[in-house]
């Protein structure tokens, strides 16, 4: 059915995107809010707001029993889990569809076989789809995992089957690190996660983390070109691009053609990522994980492909077919976005929340300001550090480039610490300059470099 009514699970800039992209297509919208979004930009916009909670997320965007009636009373035809909080638990997937809603997104079933990274490494293998060398299944105990290790050689990296965000992962050197940290990161999984099942793959370096935008209907799926995120701090992306400045058009097709041959396999619906590790030297690529939700660096694909993929998933999940065939998307020049965080990167990016006392945002061709913030606002100390997003586009990598420094030096966030410098500095390395950094080059350059931003 088409909805009519959708209720938004989700806070902050997410929200403030889901909001605008529902308003297009003509759909009524109901922000959910703990009591600390109570002023937020999202439920200013929005047509009818719920409170869900008290600020804690656990009790507010992660109380699916508190979302569910909200829902309901608020009478939603749909709920879109944006990303992070909900969006990748097949549970609330599941009670959205048992209380009669739709779940903007895949199945329950499919998000709980693609969000364990064991099952989605089997299903990308039985779509013929390379995988890092590793383990087949989940490593039962320590034994088992140190002679997978022996076998595939040093260094490995030990993560958890569930979750991700950097959290339940640890690089093992040789078999004693590999006895020490197989425990630590079963401990961080079942703390973060609730289950502290783990794995065991083989370091693939130097590489670049390339993923590739798909969606589908359930029967059929398109891939919207590839993303390159391998600038990355702790794990976590701080930057990145579209298309990737690493891949010949060889190498990007084949790419492309597994992820759609992966997510036509599972049979999946709406929006998602496939993660792959490049390995530069060979022209190897490697599947890692799938993210069966909305990307946070999702704008720099609209950008260059000119499909609006949260339009896009709200279409789908009304019932409407795919709305595109693979011929009609189109590549179209480069697109970049940093993250800007309420951090403070000279400070081992210490959080940073306050009130943002003043805001001016750049404008101009080529240049998008995905955020939730207004001067006057508040930022709260509860959740992610994200104030919103930078994306620019040009005609090419360096045209892109030269654009985001000018959109940099225009952009004004008062009252508080954030990234910006962090880019501002990213931007003069020769490396970043060139597109020649690798997954842990970022970390390298901040030992160097973080005490001069």
């Amino acid at each position: 059915m088409a909805i009519g009514t959708l209720f938004v699970a989700n806070r902050g800039e997410i929200a403030v995107r889901i909001i605008r992209a529902a308003r297009a297509l003509g759909i009524r919208t109901v922000q959910a809010h703990s009591a600390a979004d109570a002023t937020s930009l999202a439920v200013q916009i929005a047509d009818e707001a719920a409170l869900i909670g008290p600020p804690a997320a656990a009790k507010s965007y992660l109380n699916i029993d508190n979302i569910i009636e909200a829902a309901k009373a608020a009478g939603a035809d749909a709920i879109h889990p944006g990303y992070g909080f909900l969006a990748e638990n097949a549970t609330f997937a599941a009670r959205v569809a048992e209380a009669g809603m739709i779940f903007v997104g895949p199945s329950a079933d499919v998000i709980s076989k693609m969000g364990d990274k064991v099952a989605a490494r089997e299903a990308a293998k039985a779509a013929g789809v390379p995988t890092v060398p590793g383990s087949e299944g989940r490593v039962p105990t320590l034994e088992e995992g140190r002679a997978i290790a022996d076998s595939i050689g040093y260094p490995v990296i030990i993560k958890a089957a569930a979750g991700g965000g950097g959290r339940g992962i640890r690089v093992a050197n040789d078999a004693a690190e590999f006895e020490r940290l197989f425990a630590q990161a079963s401990g961080e999984a079942a703390a973060a996660f609730g289950d502290g099942g783990l794995y065991v793959e083989k370091v693939v370096y130097p590489a670049r983390h390339v993923e590739v935008q798909i969606l589908g209907d359930g029967t059929r799926a398109v891939h919207l070109f590839e993303r390159e995120c391998s600038l990355q701090r702790r794990r976590q992306k701080v930057w990145e691009e579209a298309p990737s400045a690493a891949l010949s058009p060889d190498v990007r097709a084949a790419l492309t053609a597994s992820a759609v041959r992966l997510a036509q396999d599972v049979g999946y619906s709406g929006a998602g990522t496939l993660e792959y590790l490049y390995d530069e030297e060979s022209g190897d690529f490697y599947f890692i994980e799938m993210n069966t939700r909305i990307q946070v660096e999702h704008p720099v694909t609209e950008f260059v492909t000119g499909i609006d993929l949260v339009g896009a998933m709200l279409k789908i999940a009304g019932g409407s077919p795919l709305p595109y065939r693979q011929d009609e998307i189109a590549l179209k020049g480069h697109a970049i976005e940093v993250r800007l965080n309420a951090e403070d990167p000279a400070n081992n990016f210490m959080p940073f929340p306050g009130k943002i006392e003043d805001l001016r945002v750049p404008g101009g061709p080529g240049v998008r300001w995905d955020s939730m913030l207004f001067t006057g606002y508040d930022v709260p100390p509860f959740y992610d550090s994200l104030l919103g997003k930078l994306i620019v586009w040009g005609e090419d990598r360096e045209a892109a480039l030269d654009r985001l420094g000018a959109a940099l030096s225009e952009l004004t966030i008062a009252g508080l610490k954030t990234t910006q410098p962090l880019f501002t500095a990213l931007l003069k390395a020769p490396e970043v300059r060139r597109g020649e950094a690798h997954i842990t080059w970022l970390e390298t350059w901040l030992e160097n470099n973080a005490k001069h931003l």
